[in-house]
């Protein structure tokens, strides 16, 4: 019997993207002819985010696609809860709705797990070959502080905590119990997974488009702020 890859996507206000994403998700052949289960989850969006998927599903009836909406804005972190509680494959990996990380990769990152070295797998931005797009300074700066704060309690030495890919085994994001509702997701499962007995966490490099604000970027200066709270939170108080 084949394995199964379940694809979780939050969506909020990507109505530009929703389709083309889904679209890439669709045109990936995985490794060892693995199926795809894709969970969209529409954060309460006040464009036509749902009219798109909807239509999408429509027009690919063959596709293993799970459609569930937020009847408020609650958050990336509340809506990769939803998705990963409603998720059936044997792994588990989040893709952003919008065009930041090629769906192409997701064979890099399942590879680890399938050849039996690992439970979870980070895509990391900053190791390897891949095409990188040069956009934010101080971006990049945070981004590497938070990561070195995180492995500093954590006593991981991840290079790239606050990828958007993170591959994991279905029981074990099954197993944790998150709390965070907005981007604080990111180092509260890294500082969760790093507590769970005898867990293996293998990172590899991956590529990034990245996009700016007016493209649609929505972190910002406060979810920062945010990530710190939860680096001490979850990985001292917890």
């Amino acid at each position: 019997m084949s394995k199964k890859l379940t694809i979780v996507v939050p969506a909020y206000n990507e109505e530009n993207t929703i389709q083309n994403i889904l679209n890439r998700i669709n045109e990936v052949q995985l490794i060892q002819q693995i199926q795809k289960e894709i969970i969209v989850v529409n954060d309460c969006s006040k464009d036509k985010t749902e009219q798109k998927v909807q239509a999408f599903q429509q027009q690919h009836p063959e596709l293993n696609i799970v459609y569930k909406k937020h009847e408020v804005n609650k958050g990336k972190g509340a809506a990769l809860r939803t998705g990963f509680q409603s998720a059936t494959g044997d792994f588990v990996i989040v893709q952003d709705a919008d065009l930041e990380y090629d769906p192409n990769e997701f064979n890099i990152l399942m590879k680890p797990i399938l050849d039996g070295f690992a439970d979870v797998v980070y895509g990391s931005r900053f190791i390897g070959g891949k095409p990188h797009r040069i956009l934010f300074f101080w971006h990049t700066i945070g981004n590497k502080m938070l990561t070195f704060a995180s492995n500093v309690f954590t006593n991981l030495n991840l290079t790239d905590m606050e990828t958007c890919y993170k591959m994991f085994k279905r029981e074990i994001i099954q197993s944790i119990d998150l709390k965070e509702n907005r981007f604080g997701f990111e180092p509260e499962v890294t500082a969760k997974v790093a507590k769970i007995a005898k867990v293996r966490i293998y990172e590899v490099g991956i590529s990034y488009y990245g996009r700016t604000y007016e493209e649609g970027k929505k972190i910002g200066m406060k979810d920062a702020f945010r990530a710190l709270y939860c680096i001490l939170r979850y990985n001292l108080f917890s």
